[in-house]
C-alpha cells in the first residue's frame, strides 16, 4: 500500500472547492455546489496549464449554453435531443481544440436541461457559477511551492556522480582494473531526467518566462553524460596501460575535483591542450598494442574536448 500523504495540489483542490461553494451559496445561486466542481476541474500542475484550463472550459461552457438554447428551446427538452446535441457538441469542441472543456460545459448544459426553461435569470446564474468556479480555481492555482531547493539537490547529486565517474576513470588508467560497477552512470541519467522535468515545470509556472537556467544546466549535463558513455568503452578496452595513461589520469582526477555549476571550462581546456602537447612529445608506439592504446587515449582526449566545449557554452548558475 502506498504511503498516505497530502500534497499541496490536494490542499489547493480542497480549499478551492470549499471556497467556491461557499461564495456561490452566499450569493444564493442555483446549483451552487457546481461551483466547486468547476474549481476542481481547473486545478492543474502548473500556472500555464491552469490558465489554459480556464480558457478552454470558459469557451466550451459559453458554446455549450448557446447550443443548448438552440436545441432545447427551438426543438425540445428531451433525453434524445440531449444525446443528439452531444453528438454535435463534442466534434465542435474538437474542431476548436477545447475538448478539455467538455466536462465543465456538460455540467452547465445539464443545469439548463434540468430546469427545462432557458431564461435570463438562468443565464446569469450559470455565468456567475462559471466566474466563481473558474475564478477561484485560477486564484488558488497561482500559488506554487518553491522548487529551487529540489533543483539544487538534483544538481549536487549529478555533480557528485560525475566526480565519482571521473575518479574511477583515473583509477582505472593507473591500475588497469577497478571494482567499480558503473552504477553512477545509471543514477546520473535517472536524476537528470527528473531534474529536467522539474525545471520544465518551473517554466510552466511563470507565465512570461520562456526558459529556465536550471533546465539549460541539466540539458548540458545530459549532453556531457552521452560523451562520458562514449569514453568509458574506450578506457576499459585498452589493450595495455601505456605511459600516456598517467597523463590522462592526472587530468581526469583534477577534473573530478572541480565538477560544479560554475564555468571553469576554459581553464580545463587549456590543461587539456597541455596534455595534447605532452602526447606529441612522447615517443611513438613500437608495437601494435601500444599503438591501439595510444589511439584510444587520444580519442578520449578529443571527446573530453567536446565535453568541456559544452560546459563552456553554459554561462553557469548563481549559487
Amino acid at each position: 500500500m502506498k504511503k498516505f500523504s497530502i500534497g499541496y495540489r490536494t490542499l489547493k483542490t480542497a480549499v478551492g472547492a470549499a471556497l467556491a461553494i461557499a461564495i456561490a451559496h452566499f450569493f444564493d445561486l442555483q446549483f451552487y455546489t457546481a461551483a466547486g466542481i468547476l474549481t476542481i476541474l481547473c486545478i492543474q500542475p502548473t500556472k500555464r496549464k491552469s490558465v489554459h484550463a480556464v480558457y478552454t472550459r470558459f469557451v466550451a461552457s459559453i458554446l455549450g449554453m448557446l447550443l443548448a438554447w438552440l436545441c432545447f428551446e427551438l426543438i425540445s427538452y428531451h433525453p434524445i435531443m440531449l444525446g443528439l446535441m452531444f453528438i454535435v457538441f463534442i466534434p465542435l469542441l474538437v474542431s476548436f481544440h477545447i475538448t478539455a472543456g467538455f466536462v465543465s460545459s456538460a455540467v452547465i448544459i445539464l443545469h439548463i436541461y434540468s430546469v427545462g426553461h432557458f431564461s435570463l435569470a438562468l443565464l446569469q446564474n450559470e455565468i456567475s457559477l462559471m466566474l466563481i468556479g473558474y475564478g477561484v480555481g485560477l486564484a488558488v492555482n497561482m500559488y506554487m511551492p518553491d522548487i529551487q531547493p529540489k533543483l539544487d539537490k538534483y544538481r549536487l547529486q549529478i555533480e557528485a556522480y560525475y566526480q565519482k565517474i571521473f575518479s574511477e576513470i583515473a583509477q582505472y588508467l593507473r591500475n588497469g582494473d577497478t571494482l567499480w560497477d558503473g552504477n553512477e552512470l545509471i543514477e546520473a541519467a535517472t536524476v537528470i531526467n527528473k531534474a529536467k522535468a522539474l525545471a520544465f515545470q518551473d517554466v510552466e509556472n511563470h507565465l512570461t518566462r520562456k526558459s529556465n537556467l536550471y533546465y539549460v544546466y541539466f540539458d548540458m549535463r545530459e549532453q556531457q553524460l552521452e560523451i562520458i558513455e562514449r569514453i568509458l568503452p574506450k578506457i576499459t578496452a585498452l589493450p595495455v596501460i601505456v605511459q600516456q595513461a598517467e597523463i590522462v589520469a592526472v587530468f581526469m582526477e583534477d577534473l573530478s575535483e572541480h565538477v560544479h555549476s560554475g564555468n571553469t571550462a576554459s581553464h580545463f581546456i587549456e590543461k587539456l591542450d597541455a596534455v595534447k602537447v605532452k602526447f606529441a612529445q612522447m615517443p611513438l608506439p613500437t608495437d601494435h598494442q601500444t599503438f591501439l592504446a595510444m589511439a584510444a587515449l587520444y580519442q578520449c582526449i578529443e571527446e573530453m574536448d567536446k565535453y568541456l566545449a559544452i560546459k563552456r557554452s553554459f554561462a553557469g548558475l548563481q549559487k
